[in-house]
């Protein structure tokens, strides 16, 4: 476990009134963007390599990160046009090495200890494994219905009182989502997930780490607080 995707092209259009022309992952959070500190737990986690996967405003990650950060090595995968986020992924794929791959979402923040999450992946010998978070009292994310480890159905976003959320953590075998969806342009969600829930291929394990998703202003706001200590 060395290599990392991250999905860093949303654009951020219900944070305008907060953030200037930015992508979302570049939002600043006391002082320095978003993605900083996603970078940061990745390093933290010694992962030595980082796909960011980018496309709108992609030259502001790039100017503001270059080619390191710390002890990571950094590459670009950089979309001529919006491929949604299962077509990123095997966009960004083309530039990893390993079989087994992190992928993560550039605008959530879920610092999860990445050697359990590898060892759950590994020594069930599972295909595509989610991070999922126990959440309480929640509209804004579908839930997540498991049997045991085994992931059998995504919900669509309403109102509950306790449940599972996908947290936006995957542990990806690159030459199963490779040879699942042939379309160049799809969404990893709907169109992969969603299609595999139920299938035993799809896997997931709870953590109680803090998690953030900043898409929402409200959200965005209580990053500030969530992260004010974690920087070097």
């Amino acid at each position: 476990m060395k290599e990392a995707v991250i999905l860093a092209g949303g654009r951020g259009t219900r944070l305008q009134k907060l953030i200037s022309d930015v992508p979302k992952p570049m939002a600043p959070v006391n002082g320095k963007p978003f993605l900083y500190y996603v970078l940061l737990w990745l390093e933290k986690n010694r992962i030595e390599r980082v796909i960011i996967s980018s496309g709108y405003k992609a030259e502001s990650i790039v100017n503001y990160f270059g080619n390191s950060f710390y002890n990571l090595s950094i590459d670009y995968a950089t979309e001529a046009k919006p491929l949604g986020t299962g077509g990123a992924v095997r966009f960004a794929f083309r530039k990893t090495t390993g079989d087994e791959i992190i992928v993560i979402n550039g605008d959530t923040y879920f610092p999860i200890d990445l050697e359990r999450f590898y060892l759950f992946h590994t020594k069930g010998r599972n295909l595509f494994s989610i991070a999922l978070k126990r959440m309480k009292d929640f509209s804004r994310y579908g839930s997540v219905e498991v049997d045991g480890n085994a992931i059998l159905r995504f919900n669509e976003k309403k109102q509950c009182t306790e449940g599972l959320i996908n947290g936006g953590i995957y542990l990806v075998n690159r030459q199963f989502i490779e040879s699942q969806q042939s379309r160049e342009v799809f969404s990893l969600e709907k169109d992969f997930l969603e299609a595999e829930a139920g299938s035993g291929n799809i896997k997931g394990i709870v953590f109680d780490d803090p998690f953030i998703d900043i898409g929402m202003p409200e959200d965005y706001l209580e990053a500030q607080a969530l992260l004010k200590s974690g920087s070097k």
